[in-house]
């Protein structure tokens, strides 16, 4: 009897100890893959299923939608949303600037912008994985990609891409002629930006001038100027019809000179992988001189912001808010370590606040007008009674 039980036990610790080995194994294999530690153990509450905990972070809504739908969320990088905000700033720039003083932006238009921006930096995210598929593969950062980790194929991609840009056409199509025409204007710089790091280490500059929204997270998702800010341009003509040249020019300009600013930080993250592979970026152009470059940088954009300010009559909410920004510049660009990955990416974030501080003062400026205005016909009728 005492064999029996005797036996009854060893066969018991041998399953125990045979599943612990395998959930050791698991545990070993999740943290190899990179999962976070998991703590102690604690015991669980009651029966029932456990509680997931609420977050609404944009990475934890992606985490939540069906499986089959994850990779296509996060080809579009809405689990990282700063990229679409960089895009979508300096057309609500334009738009509050473009805004009858005393009043408020066009709330019609500011929603319109913003879906088209979601969008335009999804569609500018698959282009540029499907150029860059190869590279993404030979860099830790972003070999997960749902293209480079086979997750979709080109054929889906192409597919998920006419998909989004018949859905910005059809944003697009809202807005008046004028504005449909310059919108097009801007789909050769999305389609051609993912190449320009091939060619020259100014990608950033092409990123600036177009409007689109590439924000590669990877070899810092050069943010070309020239794309990036095209909505600087589109804004203003959505709301009068036309660009003034006095205004929208200088405007463009500045968030030309942001995009260089935020994007040669966000270079810095990868740029031993970037040099490895034969990518180039303003980071591996600038080097040690990097500071004094993003300084130049920031001079530069805050003079352009000043000229927006006189030719389109802004008050001293918005001058108040162009000081914080150069505060915000300095520190941004004097606590920064080029060799630090981690500041990098939380200087690189911090441009949004940067980027709502210019939008508040704007709407605040603009909002200060009719105050002024006010003030002088109440001047201007005592001027006239006393005349009488």
């Amino acid at each position: 009897m005492l064999g029996v039980r005797g036996a009854a036990v060893a066969r018991g610790l041998q399953v125990l100890t045979h599943s612990w080995r395998r959930d050791s194994r698991a545990l070993a294999l999740a943290r190899a893959c990179g999962a976070p530690p998991t703590g102690h153990w604690q015991p669980s509450v009651g029966s029932g299923p456990r509680r997931r905990r609420l977050s609404l972070s944009a990475a934890a809504v992606v985490n939540s939608a069906p499986r089959p739908l994850q990779p296509y969320l996060r080809l579009m990088r809405l689990d990282k949303p700063i990229g679409t905000w960089l895009l979508y700033l300096p057309c609500t720039w334009s738009i509050g600037l473009a805004a009858e003083p005393g009043c408020f932006p066009d709330w019609y238009m500011l929603s319109l912008f913003g879906t088209g921006a979601v969008l335009m930096r999804g569609a500018g995210c698959t282009i540029n994985d499907m150029w860059d598929r190869d590279y993404d593969k030979k860099v830790i950062r972003t070999m997960n990609r749902p293209i480079a980790a086979g997750d979709i194929s080109i054929f889906r991609s192409f597919i998920f891409l006419g998909g989004q840009l018949t859905l910005a056409l059809g944003v697009l199509l809202c807005l008046n002629y004028y504005s449909i025409a310059l919108g097009a204007a801007s789909l050769l710089l999305v389609i051609t930006y993912p190449l320009m790091k091939r060619i020259t280490y100014w990608p950033q500059l092409a990123l600036a001038y177009g409007g689109s929204p590439v924000i590669k997270e990877r070899t810092q998702d050069f943010d070309s100027g020239l794309t990036f800010n095209w909505g600087a341009l589109l804004g203003w003509s959505a709301v009068k019809g036309s660009c003034d040249p006095s205004v929208c020019l200088p405007l463009y300009f500045s968030g030309i000179m942001w995009t260089l600013i935020y994007d040669t930080i966000y270079a810095h993250q990868d740029k031993r992988d970037d040099a490895l592979i034969g990518l180039k970026s303003t980071a591996l152009r600038f080097r040690d001189n990097t500071k004094r470059w993003l300084s130049g940088f920031g001079v530069a954009m805050l003079g352009a912001l000043s000229l927006v300010g006189v030719n389109s009559g802004q008050t001293a909410p918005y001058y108040t808010a162009l000081a914080v920004v150069g505060a915000h510049l300095a520190h941004q660009i004097y606590t920064l370590d080029i060799h630090r990955p981690e500041d990098c990416w939380d200087k690189f974030t911090s441009n949004r606040t940067l980027g709502l501080i210019v939008l508040l003062g704007i709407v605040l400026g603009n909002l200060w007008k009719e105050k002024k205005t006010d003030e002088a016909k109440k001047s201007k009728d005592s001027r006239i009674k006393i005349s009488k």
